[in-house]
């Protein structure tokens, strides 16, 4: 030991030793969660905003707070929603006059803020199956993801991070506005093994669209290419659907099954996107992937933003249903089931 070891405070010492506590205290406590993302090796084209957004011991107090899913008030609610006519085609000229909402049941107690959102910044995760099922178009999905992100992302704007999943989620390009490094991160990823959907949609939704904070409103998606069947997940599909409504984002869901049939999958993917006010795709040709992308992106444009307060609303941590309904005749609503109080 040298003359400069010896002479160090205790200070020091104990300084040291807290680390060394923290150190070790750490993966006991990511062990009670969800297991971190495998982040493929030849991953390593990451921007510097990228990076900023990487999971890091830094930041894992922060995912240990009490989640709230209301940004401004804890009696404040924000709503997004889509409004089509008896076609399905989008009805964006819409009043605040023109709708009827109820929260848990009863008409909410004052309007806040309502206008039509069509040029928010996008937070957007594409989670791909790439589990031995789905092997029949994986190519052309690739390429058809690729051609979405090309179209929907604004560079400055717009933001997306991709994660393949079978029995683990791959994160193969984390949050990055270049599309460039998206495609290339679609591209590494290849297929087999078993699935886990509910896994890959609670982890994108807590690890990565939850912690994810701005000083402005944006639209959170997950858009999931997959057959919709899970043989591997620990979570349950009610608890992918809960993590998505706390963080306050919509899935939208593609299905990769081209037998033509009604299976088990297409009903899980209704649910999935159902619950948060998405949308889901049953592509049966090629070409209806690329369709059902541009539906995606045309969607998301064209959405209307509600802000309110609840009647007789408590910070309990309790379930409060929307129901967002449309005065018009032959007018129909979609927005999420409903949300969690914050609980003080």
């Amino acid at each position: 030991m040298t003359k400069r070891n010896k002479l160090r405070p205790a200070g020091f010492f104990a300084r040291l030793i807290c680390a060394i506590a923290v150190a070790v205290a750490l993966p006991v406590a990511a062990s009670a969660q969800t297991a971190p993302y495998v982040v493929a090796a030849s991953a390593v084209a990451v921007d510097a905003t990228s990076v900023a957004a990487l999971p890091s011991a830094v930041d894992s107090d922060e995912s240990d707070q009490p989640i709230l899913t209301i940004k401004s008030r804890v009696d404040e609610v924000h709503v997004l929603f889509i409004a089509t006519d008896h076609h399905g085609k989008f009805v964006r000229n819409l009043n605040q006059s023109d709708f009827a909402i109820l929260d848990d049941h009863k008409p909410v107690q004052s309007i806040l803020n309502f206008r039509p959102e069509t040029d928010l910044p996008i937070e957007l995760g594409l989670l791909m199956d790439v589990s031995g099922s789905v092997q029949g178009r994986f190519g052309f999905e690739k390429e058809a993801a690729t051609g979405f992100l090309q179209h929907i992302l604004r560079p400055g704007y717009d933001r997306a991070f991709v994660v393949g999943f079978n029995k683990e989620s791959h994160l193969t390009q984390d949050f990055t506005d270049k599309v460039p490094l998206l495609a290339a991160g679609i591209q590494r990823l290849s297929n087999g093994g078993g699935t886990a959907l509910y896994d890959a949609i609670y982890k994108a939704c807590k690890e990565k669209l939850m912690r994810e904070h701005s000083a402005h409103p944006v639209r959170k998606a997950i858009v999931i290419l997959s057959d919709g069947e899970d043989n591997q997940s620990e979570y349950t599909r009610a608890q992918a659907i809960e993590m998505a409504e706390r963080a306050e984002v919509l899935i939208y869901a593609i299905s990769t099954d081209d037998s033509g049939l009604i299976l088990r999958g297409d009903k899980v993917l209704e649910d999935l996107a159902s619950a948060t006010g998405g949308r889901a795709f049953f592509p049966y040709k090629m070409k209806d992937i690329t369709r059902s992308f541009a539906a995606i992106e045309d969607e998301l444009r064209s959405q209307y933003a509600v802000s309110y307060k609840p009647a007789d609303f408590d910070a309990d941590g309790r379930y409060r249903s929307i129901q967002i309904t449309a005065l018009k005749k032959d007018l129909q609503v979609r927005a999420r089931r409903g949300y969690f109080a914050p609980r003080q």
